[in-house]
């Protein structure tokens, strides 16, 4: 059995306690140190290896050539498990990680993120 004046103890701590939760979306501070968000595409540096489609668990990533030493990269948010291994396979670090994490849409075409020298960060469609 409980003691009916424990109840009461607890809820008179709790009142003088800092909450352990954030007032989220009020105050936005960043995000820690390591954090692994939405992928960024650096596509004037990619060689076009494809080590990063190879390596991707949920074959988020595709690469296609566009043209003479020139390739983009479609990424799929919705497929992504923002593990980072293929920022860590890319052996010319074409791929970064951003501390970007509010990806929610709709419309699960805006998901699928084209990366190219002209545009940078497009959605599909």
């Amino acid at each position: 059995m409980s003691r009916p004046g424990k109840i009461a103890r607890l809820l008179i701590q709790s009142l003088f306690k800092k909450p352990a939760t954030g007032n989220y979306p009020v105050d936005r501070s960043g995000m820690p140190e390591g954090f692994r968000g939405k992928l960024k595409f650096n596509a004037g540096m990619c060689i076009g290896c494809k080590m990063c489609m190879r390596d991707c668990p949920s074959e988020a990533i595709e690469i296609r050539k566009l043209g003479e030493k020139q390739f983009e990269a479609q990424i799929n948010l919705a497929k992504c498990i923002y593990c980072g291994q293929c920022v860590d396979s890319c052996p010319k670090k074409v791929l970064e990680i951003t501390a970007e994490f509010e990806l929610a849409r709709l419309d699960p075409a805006q998901l699928k993120v084209i990366f190219n020298d002209g545009n940078k960060d497009s959605p599909k469609g």
